[in-house]
């Protein structure tokens, strides 16, 4: 079972994501974006790329995270399939993400923006959620 889902929402597009800890969150978010935007089988690592941001809490760096992560797709046409986060707190992330160039042929839904909608990042018992909707 993936650690995401994608739903539906008005016309925009929604995940939830969990994980046991905020890593896994930013991570398995970025992972469950790119599914959205392309055919993410068989992406390699051909291409990497350092990211630091800053935000006043989770819920905030969460969105810069992803942000970044869908400009660089925007602009370099990089998708990304692997993640590692080097630092890591409600204020900062930095993180590598690894991807290659994305033929035209394997996109599926361009993302416009990751909105501040319905935005949410949670302790839970079992760990931590989130919630991302994008406009498309």
């Amino acid at each position: 079972m993936k650690p995401y889902r994608i739903f539906g929402h008005t016309a925009d597009i929604g995940i939830d994501v969990r994980g046991k800890t905020p890593e896994d969150i930013f991570i398995n978010s970025a992972k469950a974006m790119f599914e959205i935007i392309a055919d993410t089988s068989g992406i390699k690592s051909l291409k990497k790329v350092k990211i630091i941001k800053h935000a006043p809490g989770y819920d905030e760096l969460l969105q810069e995270w992803l942000s970044e992560l869908n400009y660089l797709y925007s602009v370099k046409q990089i998708v990304f399939g692997e993640f590692v986060i080097r630092e890591l707190n409600d204020k900062i992330i930095k993180a590598i993400a690894f991807g290659q160039k994305l033929s035209y042929n394997k996109i599926k839904t361009e993302i416009k923006a990751v909105t501040y909608h319905e935005l949410g990042f949670k302790k839970t018992k079992s760990g931590y959620t989130a919630r991302v909707i994008f406009d498309v």
